[in-house]
């Protein structure tokens, strides 16, 4: 069994594209649906008796080929089956619009391409509706044009603004920047994160880099001048320190101690101040002054050794006069203890100086002890101070003046007044433990 068409048919290829540009339909009115002509299709169609098939649209009925084939039933199914296949490739394109799988513009020129073949399709179905539901993609793939669209030059703004801010903090690196190693740094990420920046017009971006550019080459002469200059300030540097370093060696040798450990000390502020060498001669020259000065004050301690030693012996025997001293006990007796305590003192005077790393140590034990009389005194006073003592017998009249209340309030049967009083009373307790604790901290 075999059959002849005699119109052509519509031949629609079906195109799929990566484009990241694609549309996104919005929430819109669903399109109408389309039925399965295949399953049904004498609603759509006839075969007339000379084997001519018609399809039958709102238009009136249009010839679309014939079957000689066969039955006439056998025919309808054939041409619905190509209906079918209009109708699937409908739905496919609808399905690309819906989850933004490749170009809407192919998708629209798809759309409109097999919009203007139903008008001559050989085929057998519900054509007016298939036709509306294409329309329905159509006009929702021009809408997705129009985003992409609105898209990409959005995206390229957005490009251009990145590009832009970058060459601003450049240009400001380059004119105003001196930490030289973090900006440097800073225009390496820079342009970097620019390479990573796509979109931008060519016009614009070869603006934007010539600005960048000029940016980098200010930065770039600048640390280089400043570089140089560096450099000059180290050599001059370098020959004020030799200077210093040949007075300190010329002082070695001084028994003036005083008026040369004030000079030492002044040419150190100048060495100072002067600032850094190149950093290889820096290091040698202020090993040499070090030395001067260590060869300096090595001598004058040796000169020294003999008052050391008296001061050694008087911190010895301020060691024994402490002994005597921690034993004095404000508790016991605290005028005694006052009275052993100004005995210490006078003969502390009397012994003397003591080396200078001891004085810190052996006055702050001397120290600890007067501390701990004098608080003994200060405990003392507090103790008995009236105007305390008056203030908790106070409060505790007042507890015992609402507790009082409370108790005849309940008598009374008055409730509510005894709980009042017996809140007052709570508080006032409150205040008298605080003051009590205060008077036993004295």
């Amino acid at each position: 069994m075999r059959h002849q068409e005699t119109t052509p048919e519509a031949a629609v290829t079906e195109t799929t594209t990566t484009n990241s540009a694609t549309g996104r339909t919005g929430s819109h009115t669903a399109p109408p649906a389309v039925p399965t002509a295949s399953s049904d299709p004498s609603r759509w169609g006839r075969v007339d008796s000379d084997g001519t098939v018609y399809v039958i649209t709102a238009g009136g009925e249009r010839a679309v080929g014939s079957w000689q084939a066969g039955d006439a039933a056998e025919g309808l199914a054939h041409f619905a089956r190509k209906f079918d296949d209009l109708r699937t490739e409908a739905e496919l394109l609808e399905t690309r619009l819906s989850t933004h799988a490749g170009e809407p513009k192919q998708t629209l020129t798809s759309a409109k391409h097999l919009r203007d073949s139903l008008a001559d399709a050989s085929v057998v179905g519900d054509l007016d509706t298939l036709a509306a539901r294409v329309q329905h993609v159509i006009e929702h793939a021009e809408q997705a044009v129009e985003r992409a669209k609105t898209e990409r030059e959005q995206a390229r703004a957005e490009a251009t603004a990145r590009k832009e801010a970058l060459v601003v903090e450049a240009e400001r690196i380059g004119a105003e920047a001196t930490q030289w190693k973090s900006a440097g740094d800073r225009l390496r990420a820079i342009l970097d994160e620019w390479k990573t920046i796509r979109g931008v017009d060519r016009k614009t971006d070869e603006q934007l880099w010539r600005r960048f550019s000029k940016a980098r080459e200010t930065f770039n002469r600048r640390r280089g001048s400043h570089f140089a200059e560096l450099d000059r300030q180290r050599g001059v540097a370098k020959e004020h320190k030799q200077k210093l370093v040949e007075e300190a060696e010329s002082l070695t040798d001084s028994t003036d101690w005083g008026a040369t450990a004030t000079r030492y000390k002044q040419l150190m502020a100048d060495w100072k101040a002067t600032g850094r060498a190149p950093k290889d001669s820096d290091e040698a020259l202020w090993q040499r002054f070090r030395t001067a000065q260590d060869t300096f004050f090595t001598r004058r301690s040796e000169a020294f050794s003999e008052r050391d030693a008296e001061f050694a012996e008087n911190a010895r025997l301020k060691e024994q006069l402490l002994a005597e001293a921690e034993q004095i006990d404000p508790s016991v007796d605290l005028a005694a203890a006052q009275s052993q305590l100004h005995r210490v003192q006078q003969r502390w005077d009397e012994i003397g100086k003591v080396p200078r790393e001891r004085m810190r140590e052996l006055e702050g034990k001397l120290r600890a002890v007067a501390d701990r009389v004098r608080s003994a005194s200060n405990a003392q006073w507090r103790r008995t101070d009236p105007e305390a003592q008056a203030r908790v017998e106070q409060f505790r009249e007042k507890v015992e003046q609402f507790e009082e209340q409370a108790s005849k309030a309940r008598s009374s049967g008055n409730e509510r007044r005894a709980r009042e009083a017996e809140q007052q009373a709570e508080q006032w307790r409150e205040w008298l433990t605080t003051a009590e604790h205060a008077l036993a901290d004295r």
